[in-house]
């Protein structure tokens, strides 16, 4: 990952403690996994094929397919969120889940895209473990409804669709987008002993997750139609795939660490600003 040069330093508010250099580099990184990999161009990395507009070119049969496995995948992480992961103690390492995500496609590719609908859950649920991990790693406490609910939100970040500006795809743009329908999910959770997943609440932002993720899945679906894929190429699919979103909740729950410590306000000029320097080099 290339390292761009620091932006110029931001005054913040006499209330609130500079960022050291430690956290500015964090608050790079994270900026780097959060902008500038789309799933689209780990891809074609791995099949050599262009992705970008998958979405236009899969026939309408597949693009059905994809739409169902993802509201398949997404029903399947949302019951594991709100059934499970507030109680787990510990979970295994990044490179674990990555080899049962690798494993499970490797299961797909052999089958072809046909297997997408029953092995898209289950490497999301292994996916949704892992980004548990590492929100934990940053400090997250997933009893808390919010924490959790952010670990289903990582879904939503680092899909660009063709048309998106830079307002409807960055980072804070999309968490402003998804703000209230977190915020009502999570005090529905909390005060709920039974959390169902038909809710209105809840469903309203299963809907706008899946509006986003579904765009990695079509692109997914894209890259398992190709034939004579086989279950290397589909291992090495599901390899990107948990690899990109792992990434991606890594950027996330970097950035919620250091709004806690520095205030979300300043942690969001940072990044703007990192931003702003990229557009200018």
């Amino acid at each position: 990952m290339v390292n761009l040069p620091l932006p110029v330093s931001i005054d913040l508010p006499a209330s609130r403690e500079a960022l050291s250099a430690e956290d500015l580099q964090a608050l790079q990184d994270a900026w780097q996994r959060l902008e500038i990999m789309p799933f689209a161009a780990r891809l074609t990395g791995v099949i050599g094929r262009r992705l970008d507009d998958a979405s236009l070119i899969l026939p309408e049969r597949l693009r059905d397919v994809a739409r169902k496995a993802t509201t398949s995948a997404l029903s399947a992480a949302m019951k594991a969120s709100l059934k499970s992961l507030q109680h787990e103690k510990q979970a295994p390492s990044p490179r674990l889940h990555q080899a049962l995500a690798v494993a499970s496609g490797a299961a797909g590719g052999a089958f072809g895209l046909v297997s997408l609908p029953l092995e898209l859950p289950i490497s999301t649920v292994i996916l949704l473990r892992s980004i548990a991990d590492i929100a934990r790693a940053q400090g997250e406490d997933l009893s808390h409804p919010d924490a959790a609910l952010a670990c289903i939100e990582v879904f939503a970040l680092g899909s660009h669709a063709k048309d998106d500006d830079f307002l409807s795809s960055s980072y804070f743009a999309m968490r402003a987008l998804l703000a209230r329908s977190v915020s009502e999910a999570a005090q529905y959770v909390a005060a709920s002993t039974a959390a169902s997943q038909s809710a209105p609440v809840i469903l309203r932002f299963l809907n706008q997750i899946a509006a986003r993720f579904g765009i990695a899945v079509t692109q997914k679906a894209m890259a398992q139609a190709v034939p004579f894929l086989g279950a290397a190429g589909g291992a090495a699919i599901n390899y990107a795939f948990i690899h990109h979103f792992q990434s991606l909740a890594m950027g996330h729950f970097t950035i919620r660490r250091l709004e806690r410590q520095y205030g979300a306000e300043a942690i969001r000029d940072r990044y703007n600003s990192i931003q702003a320097a990229d557009l200018t080099n």
